[in-house]
């Protein structure tokens, strides 16, 4: 071999290498990297923009194809579209016959991640039959899949990544069957299969941090994409915000602003309009720069979506203007092929010109829109629909497709929610509230198909405008009955599920060991006045890592039908006892009133005032509980406590109490805010028997229980928890009216050993220092002596216990969700099934907590419910401005 050829070898050679560092850089999402490499390997092989093939070394010829091929990529990746497509233009010119393939296949991704799905998919199928059983094949395979996610065509997805993963798995390329595994999850997640998707997402992630850790972003995204499909915003929002910084880092723009607009989404689920604007404005332009149209349509629908949901609460946009924004919209969504967003795009115009009362208009663009919910498997041809905003603005037309595939479930929920809008604005509330049922059973069903209380919560938001437009449509009919019948289907509907109890996993139970040892040291250190933000960040690692696990639970799917008034009605009057549900509708707080064989329906007044009064009256009670108060600080919060107990009293009580005359105790339902209310410091309730329950449903079934348990005569459970002066005197107390009482004391009251005998107890009593955790509910807890005792733990039980009393600091506070659904300590026993608990909502001071304990179970020793068991030791140990705040949750 002669000099030359050996020199030339060794630069190919050289070349070669720095293509191969290069597309590793590129799989582990770093661009900037490999166009760096990749310009160092063209620089190699003295390589010219706008220079003529050379003719006579293909070897030559097909390394500059493949690192012009790449790099195009990589520039493209860094919004660097336009020289991208300039690279590739190269790449075709040098590319030999055998590597054209390839190009193809590049473009193909290029259009892709632009948007251009239809011209991605034609330049995909044209490299695939072309390319042999190589890493090449999997590369196309995987994006092929891509396309078919994005056009909804799961099937496809799956075929096409399930054939990369085993291509990539027979060549050893653990990146990309990493990445194909990751697609067949978001099939999972595209057929509404959120526990499955996750668990995939999670092998993913463990496969990521081994072979591809600069992917963990693109990960963390659709893991947030499948938290918004099951309503949890908040936590999507923060997964995010991890994915956005490590796109910046890595300077991956198009996901960055993918991001952007995934973060506008969870706004708008959560109810910030103005940030959900922001967000897809900016998203927007990010999009508009890299030249991907199709994106910045999805943005730019995002942003009017946000836009038009503002309006009926700060004043924004006129709907008008929102509803010829969005028949543009569509049009220009349906010319790109993106009917999912086209078909988004009309009914979000249909329902603004709804709003703006042009009704004529409205109808007009539903009927020519109606075959779009066609249903699956039916072929409609495509249609025009015109459009005018208003009088003085000229018409435009709007085309929009029709298919045979099943739209996302955030589409047909909207479908139910213009239909219905328009129907009670013709005054057809018949036809109204039956698409807002249907659209209920549509969230209702992907409930079912979720295991995670917290999911199982969560995911009501979604059908929050539907549940606000069925309330609306039985108010307008004008029937308490109805109104009530609609209270009930739209609130607290997680409870109509039986509780899944999960089996045994083992990295969810390391992980529960390690948190109850690392909460034991922080509680200790806290005591100490010592903070240790090293294990506070490690324990929320923990939580968060058994929340996920949790997530993967699949659901029962089945459920208990809806209680009907009479079932209700019969268990009040056997119980004599009234009920009021309370309604926040736009604003103004409604109450139901069902008893005595009637059913009223009164308006209160404003929500806003009464929940702000609550929030006051909770801060002042916790500080009332504190110790060692200062005589004018304490005269101060007194005085407070008097005007918020007086404010909550005239807007509640002062209209309700003439409806209750006749009861002997009373149910309440409250909402949002107001289920932190201590109803039995109330003037005009104190020594009233009173119950707090999430539904009349839930009530009632709870009522049916406890009434079945109460002849059982099994021994008390007693727990104490650890570093509590007062918990021994009140143990001591209650043990002496239950001589034959298992207690749980020091070293003894562990985790195990209370969950043990918790199982089934007929009364438990656990007297312990308690912990409400607003940001993961489901970590509240109880101290014991080997840590903590969690919301989450309660799950595990096989048979819930039948009467439990908290005697531990406010650990009867609520998480309220949308819809009334609730989380929380207390809310984990009603869900395993617990009839009766009964807890605090706000501090309470040691002397007040023993002195109402050991009254409540004298009353209970008497013979007494437990609701007016509590109103009778509450009345008896209340003293001056030493409230009892204990509530009885559930039944009584």
């Amino acid at each position: 071999m002669s000099k030359v050829t050996a020199e030339g070898s060794e630069i190919y050679e050289r070349a070669a290498r720095l293509h191969g560092l290069a597309v590793a850089a590129t799989d582990d999402g770093h661009p900037g990297l490999a166009a760096r490499r990749l310009r160092q390997g063209l620089a190699l092989l003295r390589w010219e923009a706008g220079a003529p093939p050379e003719a006579g070394d293909p070897e030559r010829a097909a390394l500059l194809t493949r690192l012009l091929t790449s790099l195009a990529h990589a520039e493209a990746e860094q919004g660097h579209s336009a020289r991208g497509t300039e690279l590739l233009g190269e790449a075709q010119r040098w590319a030999p016959p055998a590597e054209l393939a390839i190009v193809q296949g590049q473009r193909g991704l290029m259009y892709l991640r632009t948007g251009r799905t239809a011209e991605a998919l034609e330049l995909l199928d044209l490299a695939v039959p072309r390319l042999a059983r190589s890493v090449e094949l999997a590369r196309v395979l995987l994006n092929r899949s891509v396309i078919h996610l994005m056009t909804g065509k799961a099937g496809l997805a799956r075929a096409d990544a399930r054939r990369s993963a085993e291509l990539a798995r027979a060549h050893g390329h653990e990146v990309i069957e990493a990445k194909a595994r990751h697609n067949d999850g978001y099939c999972d997640l595209l057929l509404g299969d959120i526990p499955t998707a996750l668990a995939v997402f999670g092998e993913v992630e463990r496969a990521y941090r081994r072979v591809n850790p600069g992917f963990l972003p693109v990960l963390a995204l659709d893991q947030a994409r499948a938290l918004l499909a099951a309503g949890l915003a908040d936590e999507a929002g923060r997964t995010l915000d991890g994915a956005l910084d490590g796109f910046r880092k890595q300077r991956l723009m198009q996901d960055y602003a993918e991001a952007e607009l995934a973060r506008a989404q969870a706004a708008l689920h959560a109810g910030r309009f103005a940030e959900a604007r922001a967000w897809a404005r900016r998203a927007e332009d990010r999009f508009r720069r890299r030249r991907s149209p199709a994106w910045a349509l999805r943005a730019e629908l995002m942003r009017l979506r946000a836009e038009f949901a503002g309006p009926a609460r700060d004043q924004g946009a006129r709907p008008g203007a929102v509803a010829r924004k969005a028949g543009d919209l569509a049009a220009r969504c349906a010319e790109l092929g993106l009917r999912d967003e086209s078909e988004t795009a009309a009914l979000l115009a249909t329902r603004a010109l709804v709003a703006a009362g042009s009704l004529a208009e409205a109808e007009a663009l539903w009927g020519r829109a109606a075959p779009l919910v066609a249903p699956p498997g039916s072929h409609g041809a495509p249609l025009e629909v015109r459009l005018g905003s208003d009088s003085s603005a000229a018409p435009i037309e709007v085309r929009l497709g029709a298919g045979s595939r099943v739209a996302p479930l955030e589409v047909r929920l909207m479908r139910r929610l213009a239909e219905a809008e328009l129907a009670s604005a013709r005054g057809l509330r018949g036809q109204a509230l039956r698409r807002v049922r249907s659209g209920l059973a549509l969230i209702h069903a992907h409930r079912g198909r979720l295991g995670s209380l917290d999911m199982q919560t969560g995911v009501t938001a979604l059908g929050s405008d539907l549940a606000a437009a069925g309330l609306a449509a039985a108010l307008a009919n004008g029937s308490a009955r109805l109104v009530f019948e609609w209270s009930e289907r739209c609130r607290a509907q997680a409870f109509r599920f039986p509780p899944i109890r999960p089996q045994h996993d083992e990295p969810t139970a390391e992980a529960l060991a390690e948190l109850r040892h690392l909460a034991q040291q922080l509680h200790a250190g806290e005591a100490a006045a010592r903070r240790d933000p090293e294990i506070r960040r490690r324990c929320l690692e923990l939580e968060r890592l058994i929340r996920e696990r949790g997530w993967q639970l699949p659901g029962a799917r089945e459920s208990l039908a809806p209680a009907s008034t009479g079932v209700v009605e019969a268990e009040l009057a056997a119980a004599g006892l009234a009920l009021v549900s309370l309604l926040n509708v736009r604003g103004r707080l409604l109450a139901l009133v069902l008893g005595a064989g009637r059913c009223r329906l009164l308006e209160l007044g404003a929500y806003a005032p009464l929940a702000e009064a609550v929030q006051r009256l909770t801060g002042d009670l916790n500080a009332r509980a504190g110790r060692n108060l200062r005589p004018n600080l304490a005269a101060v919060i007194d005085a407070s406590l008097r005007r918020q107990l007086a404010t909550i009293a005239d807007g509640l009580l002062t209209p309700l109490l003439p409806a209750l005359a006749g009861a002997h105790g009373i149910v309440v339902v409250p909402t949002m805010a107001l289920s932190a209310i201590p109803w039995g410091t109330l003037p005009g309730l104190v020594g009233k028997p009173v119950v707090a329950a999430p539904s009349a449903q839930v009530w009632a079934a709870a009522q049916r229980a406890r009434l079945a348990g109460v002849a059982d005569g099994e021994p008390p459970l007693l727990v104490a928890g650890p570093n509590l002066t007062s918990v021994e005197p009140e143990i001591e107390q209650i043990a002496a009216l239950y001589p034959k009482a298992r207690q749980l004391t020091g070293s003894a009251a562990t985790v195990a050993a209370t969950l043990e005998a918790l199982d089934g107890a007929s009364i438990a009593h656990l007297a312990a220092h308690g912990h409400h955790e607003r940001e993961n509910v489901l970590f509240s807890r109880l101290v014991l002596s080997d840590g903590p005792l969690m919301a989450h733990d309660v799950q595990r039980l096989r048979t819930a216990p039948r009467h439990v009393v908290l005697s531990a600091c406010d650990i009867g506070r609520l998480v309220v969700r949308p819809g009334d659904e609730l989380l929380g300590f207390t809310a984990a026993l009603l869900y395993m099934g617990t009839p009766t608990v009964v807890s605090s909502v706000a501090k309470v001071p040691d002397e007040t907590a023993i002195a109402v304990m050991a009254a409540y179970h004298r009353q209970l020793a008497l013979g007494l419910s437990p609701a007016a068991a509590l109103a009778a030791a509450s009345e008896s140990a209340s003293v001056g401005e030493s409230l009892s705040t204990f509530v009885c949750f559930g039944a009584g």
